[in-house]
């Protein structure tokens, strides 16, 4: 008979803070600047260069904490992490071991069978992320960029709670929406902002213990993140079903071929020699400053999913997906205070918008439209001085350029024509052009209008309104 096995996983979740300069020196966290461009003799680690803690990264990892319920350390540390790798300028990491900052938390997620499930949290700590090493092929050498050395990183360690990539998935979508809505990162997995190293092992489904684990790093994308956490369950199985052990040790995860490989054995604690920094001083949180930081959590997504629901009187499918990316929430409150128009505003967000952020590979975080924008788009459509198909139209150019749609329509000549006088006209040659479709109409044939309703608004360039034009039809037919 067959063995099952269980799963079990915990992450190690890295977050790029979005802080305006690093963790420990003045240089800047810029993404995409030319290499070395950023960095100091802090963040290269020059002798005698002394780090200074930047105080809005330790407010960002206790909102973090606060936001997924875990235990605010009052008194905390930093330690170093020694290794030795060219990307690694100090030859140390400043990290926290002992005392991290935040400990015993957790999120709660939804399982693929509709219920709760809470994944704990072990800690959260603040360290400093390493340089980037570029590996030339041509050349047959490996450059390394220290830009990235020094960028304030918190690192979120889960319980090994799930179960499955499914759980995986809604745990890092949970995290990635908490920490959006405090604007602590953008975590945008391409640019490296939200990293997860995956711990996984497997058992025989009922056992007690847990399996050996490996670590598995150079995930991306949460499709990568799935298709590692298959792979490698399939890889530990196979080894248990053939007798063999599975061995402890870090492996990258190669997504084109779909497969992982051994990188190094996994190393303990000691093998870091870990101690605490001695050019930092301990923090010490008062209750001041966590109360502060406590009144300015912001509303979060379950918070804001009820509250629109109460207001707006929107579909739930669409306060699912609006709420989902804390810029759609954003402009959707800005927007519909200035409209009043909810309905429309969420019609506008849902359609056109997510059509041009699939087609044009847009991140919601970089939706460049303003509120204001949209506001005066749909005034404009309201009103009548442009009809839907001209305010897709404009809608297009705001999705790229956000540029204002009351200076466009004018600069373009884009409004409707209200001129009767004019319709009249068009209307009447669209009428003598198309003697057969006037023929069907009068004999019944209701769609033969359609046709002439799309000649007449070719002809006027599509700055006619629809209703008028079907309107003058059937009174002159």
């Amino acid at each position: 008979m067959a063995r099952e096995y269980e799963t079990v996983i915990g992450l190690e979740v890295h977050v790029e803070l979005a802080t305006k300069t690093k963790i420990f020196c003045g240089c800047s966290t810029a993404f995409g600047a030319a290499p070395n461009t950023q960095i100091c003799p802090v963040c290269t680690g020059m002798p005698g260069s002394l780090p200074v803690l930047n105080r809005q990264v330790l407010e960002y990892a206790i909102a973090v904490g606060l936001a997924t319920d875990c235990e605010i350390t009052r008194y905390a540390k930093f330690d170093r992490k020694n290794y030795f790798y060219p990307d690694n300028p100090q030859n140390y990491q400043i990290s926290q071991l002992y005392l991290p900052i935040c400990r015993n938390g957790g999120v709660e997620i939804e399982t693929a069978e509709g219920g709760v499930k809470r994944v704990g949290i072990h800690e959260i700590h603040m360290e400093e992320d390493a340089g980037k090493l570029l590996h030339d092929d041509w050349e047959d050498c490996s450059l390394v960029d220290y830009n990235r050395s020094g960028v304030p990183l918190i690192e979120i360690v889960s319980e090994p709670d799930m179960r499955s990539a499914e759980e995986v998935i809604a745990y890092l979508e949970k995290l990635r929406l908490i920490i959006q809505y405090l604007g602590a990162s953008d975590c945008k997995l391409q640019e490296g902002s939200m990293r997860a190293d995956v711990n996984l092992s497997v058992r025989e489904a009922g056992a007690a213990e847990f399996g050996t684990r490996t670590e598995m790093k150079n995930l991306n994308s949460f499709k990568a993140i799935s298709r590692a956490i298959e792979g490698e369950r399939e890889r530990q199985i196979d080894l248990l079903e053939a007798g063999e052990k599975v061995v402890q040790e870090t492996r990258r995860w190669d997504d084109t071929k779909g497969e992982s490989y051994a990188m190094r054995s996994k190393e303990d604690a000691q093998d870091y020699r870990y101690f605490p920094d001695p050019d930092l001083v301990p923090i010490v949180v008062s209750d001041e400053m966590l109360e502060e930081i406590r009144a300015r959590q912001p509303e979060f997504r379950t918070e804001k999913m009820k509250r629109y629901r109460e207001e707006f009187g929107i579909p739930d499918y669409d306060i699912e997906i609006i709420t989902g990316f804390k810029r759609m929430a954003d402009i959707f409150e800005a927007a519909t205070a200035i409209c009043g128009q909810p309905k429309k505003v969420s019609n506008w967000l849902m359609g056109e918008t997510l059509r041009l952020m699939k087609e044009r590979e847009v991140e919601a975080e970089d939706l460049r439209f303003s509120p204001e924008n949209l506001a005066k788009l749909i005034a404009l459509t309201d009103a009548r001085v442009i009809n839907s198909s001209v305010a897709k139209e404009v809608f297009e150019v705001m999705f790229e350029e956000n540029v204002d749609p009351e200076k466009y329509v004018e600069e373009k000549g884009l409004r409707t024509v209200s001129d009767e006088g004019a319709l009249r006209r068009t209307v009447e040659e669209v009428i003598a052009a198309n003697p057969q479709s006037v023929e069907d109409y009068r004999n019944g044939k209701e769609k033969a209008i359609g046709f002439l309703v799309g000649q007449t608004m070719k002809a006027m360039k599509g700055k006619a309104d629809p209703a008028a034009v079907n309107r003058m039809l059937k009174e002159l037919l």
